[in-house]
């Protein structure tokens, strides 16, 4: 209760904080990326489940019909897209998602359809919470682009080896998490970026 508490008004309040940044992205967005929308919208699984809509500022081009793995440097991401990828400021948006309870500030990242379902047994506990902006697995890939730009097949060592750290680390804080190590995570991803 209080941690939802907690989302919605830090959400609330930096929506009114950072509406002159969101506008500023918005603006260059639409004049050095013509041709497509600003937002960018996807079909997520959230908590329980449920699909929801998650909300971030456009980075690629418009129809790349690529992988849903991305990979530092692909022709896809355009070049101010890799600006607002580096300093997370594509992720804004997602403070409506919190504002309106689909996400939190921390929880494990929402997934597509497709990687949610490959949870099994004890790993779905991970759907009964709110997924989040941040968390313990995004701290530790932080950097995850760069790193699979690094190796040979990209898709392939994201489902071997990076998904399921991540589905580990995530049940792990499904297990442990608490109030103020939510608020912990929130700095350490603030002062990291």
């Amino acid at each position: 209760m209080l941690k939802n508490i907690f989302d919605r008004v830090t959400a609330f309040v930096g929506l009114l904080v950072l509406w002159p940044v969101l506008l500023v992205v918005a603006v260059l967005i639409r004049c050095r990326m013509p041709g497509g929308p600003v937002v960018f919208r996807q079909q997520r699984v959230g908590r329980n489940g449920r699909l929801f809509t998650m909300y971030k500022f456009r980075s690629m081009t418009v129809g790349h019909g690529g992988s849903s793995v991305s990979v530092a440097g692909e022709s896809r991401i355009t070049p101010l897209g890799a600006v607002l990828r580096r300093y997370k400021l594509d992720e804004l948006p997602e403070l409506w998602n919190v504002l309106i309870g689909d996400m939190s500030f921390v929880g494990p990242r929402p997934d597509v359809p497709g990687y949610a379902d490959r949870l099994v047994g004890e790993d779905r506990l991970i759907l009964k919470l709110r997924p989040g902006i941040t968390g313990p697995a995004s701290l530790k890939y932080a950097h995850e682009e760069d790193l699979l730009a690094t190796v040979e097949d990209p898709q392939r060592y994201n489902d071997e080896v990076i998904f399921p750290d991540k589905v580990r680390i995530n049940l792990d804080y499904y297990y442990h998490h608490t109030f103020i190590g939510d608020i912990k995570l929130i700095f350490q991803t603030i002062f990291k970026a």
